[in-house]
């Protein structure tokens, strides 16, 4: 396809959502709001997640375009109450990849990825940051706000060395849990499970894993076991609530090694 046919698309699906905020469009659509809209575009947001992650490449299509709609409403939303455009977006946008990509656009010479990451940063700081930690959405889903955290950091050598410090933190953060859990300390218990979870996710970094990705995993995995366990409970003619922790568990530890043997 070429520029021009994709820029006459795109022009079309901006007219579209123009049409449906006017006053001879949708009565749903002219109601929302920036705040009415966050759950929405999340939901996309997640949905085009899923789709990678499945390498499902229909749903990948359908879903990005959901999620350039809701650019788009969010745009026009700005447009209306006259702050910006959403030319303005992508003008902001087309320059901060210009000044960010100096190696590209201005004959900047790097020797590797890890140069490329760090003269980023440093431009992001000639950007008016008065941190390096400054310009990461706060509101992040945790593990992936602690992931990127902790690569800032590392970014200017404030990290660990080894793995095996790294391992011998997640140790002292989980005696640390323990203790608090002893002395029944609620406040304690709260901050010292935070730093265990933060150790947690830099343990995940020093193994080049990723933990939203990791945990969704083994979410994935304990749905698909207990719904296997409610089936099986059926065929016997139980109910859930019915059977005893030790039935469900027998069940649960027969799945595991059938995993097991299908890996080995």
């Amino acid at each position: 396809m070429s520029e021009a046919e994709l820029a006459e698309k795109f022009i079309e699906l901006v007219k579209v959502v123009k049409k449906l905020r006017s006053p001879e469009g949708c009565q749903w659509d002219r109601a929302q709001t920036h705040q009415s809209l966050i759950p929405y575009m999340t939901e996309e947001l997640y949905e085009v997640i899923e789709a990678i992650e499945e390498n499902n490449d229909e749903m990948l299509k359908e879903e990005l375009g959901d999620l350039l709609l809701h650019i788009i409403f969010q745009a026009d939303l700005s447009e209306e109450e006259r702050k910006f455009t959403l030319a303005d977006s992508i003008d902001l946008i087309r320059e901060k990849l210009i000044r960010r990509h100096p190696h590209v656009f201005a004959g900047l010479k790097v020797n590797s990825v890890s140069e490329i990451k760090k003269n980023w940063e440093k431009i992001k700081l000639k950007e008016g940051r008065g941190s390096l930690l400054d310009g990461i959405p706060m509101n992040l889903p945790a593990l992936l706000l602690a992931k990127r955290v902790q690569q800032r950091a590392s970014e200017v050598r404030f990290d660990w060395d080894k793995i095996d410090d790294v391992i011998s933190k997640v140790r002292e953060e989980l005696n640390e849990l323990e203790e608090a859990i002893k002395k029944k300390d609620h406040k304690m218990i709260k901050e010292e499970l935070g730093d265990l979870l933060f150790s947690i996710v830099n343990l995940s970094r020093f193994l080049k894993q990723n933990p939203e990705e990791a945990l969704r995993l083994t979410i994935k995995k304990f749905v698909s076991r207990f719904k296997i366990i409610e089936k099986k409970l059926r065929e016997k003619g139980k109910k859930l609530e019915e059977a005893t922790l030790s039935e469900m568990d027998k069940i649960w530890n027969e799945l595991k090694e059938k995993e097991k043997d299908k890996i080995n």
